[in-house]
């Protein structure tokens, strides 16, 4: 007991001192309001919720789909710029790097298939915490709006997908866009259009590659970012996940 009195004695002087002050603004969080001006204040801490209920702390309330959707995310974005080292978007090299990544660079195959693995588990986990939202009541109010948001972030990321699939410019790629790209033309009044822009002209080569890339490194990561942002900031201003009562 002695020790522990003098250890908290010292701990005590300690924030007290111009050093400990100038780096923490706030004392101890003992009570419930210094805890939730410990969060508020926090950098790091600020966007999550002061108070939460515990069914939604349950494996049941979201089975951390959301949160597996994230890391699969960031894993492709640092997958993505390790490739980007590797990789150049014009047509007589992007097929010749993809072959280097298999049996020139050290790891290419395993840095390559873990993207694409990524990738398809991405949209797989998105569209599972989608139907999960949905069967636990995510649309309804307050949650509406974020639900919509929700719905962006599933395009964005069956655009990624879609987009990255002409990059390594084989066979496979080329008549998958090719046949991709004809379904959208039958749009009425936008379709030809659309894909005019997609291809940057009426066939699939050196423009609809260079667009395709830029797309997919570029336009489509910062919207996915700005929305998960919005996502996880309308998470809080909502109250939190939607829970299913065992009733319902």
């Amino acid at each position: 007991m002695a020790t522990t009195d003098w250890t908290h004695q010292r701990l005590e002087q300690l924030r007290q001192t111009r050093v400990w002050r100038s780096i923490f603004r706030r004392g101890p969080a003992r009570t419930n309001r210094t805890r939730s001006l410990a969060v508020f204040g926090n950098f790091a801490l600020h966007t999550l919720p002061v108070k939460v209920r515990e069914k939604s702390l349950s494996v049941r309330a979201t089975y951390y789909l959301g949160s597996i959707s994230f890391f699969l995310f960031v894993v492709l974005t640092i997958t993505g710029v390790l490739l980007m080292f590797y990789y150049h978007p014009a047509v007589p090299d992007a097929y010749r790097d993809m072959k280097d990544l298999i049996y020139v660079v050290s790891n290419g195959v395993f840095l390559r298939n873990l993207h694409r693995l990524a990738a398809h588990a991405m949209v797989v986990a998105v569209f599972w915490h989608m139907f999960h939202v949905f069967y636990r009541g995510g649309y309804k109010p307050p949650h509406e709006f974020n639900w919509v948001i929700g719905v962006g972030l599933l395009m964005v990321t069956l655009f990624l997908s879609y987009t990255g699939y002409l990059l390594p410019w084989d066979q496979l790629a080329f008549w998958a866009i090719t046949v991709g790209t004809n379904i959208i033309s039958y749009v009425p009044v936008l379709g030809r259009p659309i894909r005019f822009l997609l291809l940057g002209g009426h066939i699939i080569g050196q423009n609809a590659l260079l667009r395709f890339y830029v797309l997919h490194c570029v336009i489509l990561p910062l919207a996915a970012v700005g929305l998960i942002g919005m996502h996880f900031w309308r998470i809080q201003k909502d109250g939190g996940i939607t829970v299913r009562d065992d009733h319902e």
